[in-house]
């Protein structure tokens, strides 16, 4: 079976031409008002046209519906993930017991900002940001922001995030 862009590009094909085919239908009529064109004027081309018209209609109405779906579908993924990331972030600064300002510099490593950025963010010293970022590493026991950020990335991508059947990615 050909691939759903395939499909739809096909469809889009023939629903240009069957909507070619009514405009020089309607050119001719407006040219060379009374003159008969087999082809054109046949009541069977005419409804054949209109036929895939219709299942095109259809078959563009379904695809939309679906993709639609789809679009709602990563919208509520994303908010979940996002509300998942949030409460991950909770329970595990909570499990490493940081303080205040250390969830503050945690956050702000996760997030990508410098020891520069996140002193100027909180105006402290730079020492003391570095400190308090040190202090973050080792309660959560790697060595820097990249592993900081890969524990948080890991534990999203090892849990589904809405139960439901996966749906194919087209």
């Amino acid at each position: 079976m050909p691939s759903r862009p395939v499909v739809l590009w096909s469809l889009f094909a023939v629903q240009a031409l069957c909507c070619a085919y009514f405009l020089y239908d309607i050119t001719l009529d407006f040219v060379r008002p009374g003159s008969v064109n087999p082809l054109v004027d046949s009541d069977l081309v005419e409804g054949i046209v209109t036929v895939t018209l219709f299942l095109g209609l259809a078959f563009t109405a379904t695809e939309l519906r679906r993709a639609l779906s789809h679009q709602t579908r990563l919208t509520e993924q994303l908010q979940v993930a996002s509300g998942a990331f949030q409460t991950l972030l909770d329970a595990k600064f909570a499990d490493w017991a940081l303080t205040s300002a250390e969830r503050d510099v945690a956050l702000l490593a996760i997030k990508g900002y410098s020891i520069a950025e996140i002193a100027d963010l909180r105006q402290t010293a730079q020492g003391t940001a570095k400190a308090q970022a040190a202090s973050v590493y080792r309660k959560a026991e790697v060595s820097g922001r990249l592993q900081l950020i890969s524990l948080f990335l890991d534990d999203l991508m090892n849990d589904a995030l809405l139960p439901t059947a996966q749906e194919p990615v087209h």
